[in-house]
């Protein structure tokens, strides 16, 4: 068969569909997944890798951004004097990006190499992350009771919303989403990934590199489960309500209660289960 042709976040390969006693030579769409490091650049030193990643190319410098911030590695957007490609002798990929930092940025090493590998399917892992987020070495705050609700009926039509918006997966079905919604349901943004961690740092980094934060009045809803890693990341952008399609883990129902976030799962078919932090939800 031919090979696969790749156009950014989407791919074409050429199948044999089998279907009714049948086989027919079709083409199908892919998400494409490649693999993305992500490097520290320090003025008068060299770079540091600091991240190796499974990503659908696209928004590489949000992915990058909201990666080093929910971290705890950076924390506002003036610590970052460039992000940019790193050219190869294979132009037509871009899998390496760095981030140069200002001069007067104290970094943890340690902190980068305790967390240097990472992967689409289980992000920052470990018992150090675990440690980092209820020590607040990482920078994580328990989300302030500020008055932020939201009607159930606006979480029932956020699915609906999200879907429409996710246009590789409507060609691929490969891909998991993550969205920031108001408190009335307005979409505001909307990334896509073959990651579902990659897919909710490129939301977190746009909002990070547009100096927005905290996000203490937004819904976040993404299309997979609830996991530790994506309610670690959302507690370090301050977002108060997290509302899953999939269900949510055990820690992550555990971490949501302890740091005071909304946590909602299950949510399509106009029903969901209030997980942590009903009160926000009328």
């Amino acid at each position: 068969m031919a090979s696969v042709v790749k156009n950014q976040g989407l791919a074409h390969a050429p199948i044999s569909k089998v279907f009714s006693g049948r086989r027919e030579d079709q083409t199908d769409s892919l998400a494409v997944e490649e693999p993305l490091e992500i490097r520290l650049g320090f003025p008068g030193g060299e770079g540091k890798a600091v991240s190796i990643t499974m990503r659908t190319p696209g928004d590489d410098m949000e992915l990058a951004a909201g990666f080093l911030f929910t971290e705890g590695i950076i924390h506002t957007p003036d610590q970052i004097s460039q992000i940019r490609h790193i050219d190869t002798l294979d132009k037509d990929t871009q899998n390496t990006i760095i981030v140069e930092l200002n001069g007067d940025i104290d970094i943890d090493l340690k902190r980068l190499e305790r967390n240097f590998y990472t992967t689409s399917s289980c992000g920052v892992c470990g018992k150090s992350s675990i440690e980092a987020l209820y020590s607040g070495h990482a920078g994580a705050q328990k989300i302030a009771s500020n008055g932020f609700e939201i009607a159930a009926d606006t979480i029932h039509r956020l699915p609906a919303i999200l879907r429409t918006s996710q246009n590789v997966f409507e060609q691929t079905g490969g891909l998991h989403a993550s969205a920031l919604f108001d408190s009335d349901g307005k979409l505001e943004i909307v990334r896509e990934d073959v990651g579902r961690h990659n897919a909710l740092d490129k939301v977190i980094g746009a909002k990070f590199l547009a100096g927005e934060m905290p996000l203490n009045d937004k819904i976040l809803l993404v299309s997979g489960r609830a996991s530790f890693e994506l309610v670690q990341k959302a507690l370090m952008a301050g977002i108060p309500v997290l509302a899953a399609v999939g269900a949510p883990s055990s820690l992550a129902v555990e971490l949501a209660e302890e740091f005071g976030m909304t946590l909602a799962g299950f949510v399509r078919n106009e029903r969901f289960n209030i997980y942590t932090g009903g009160e926000r939800i009328i």
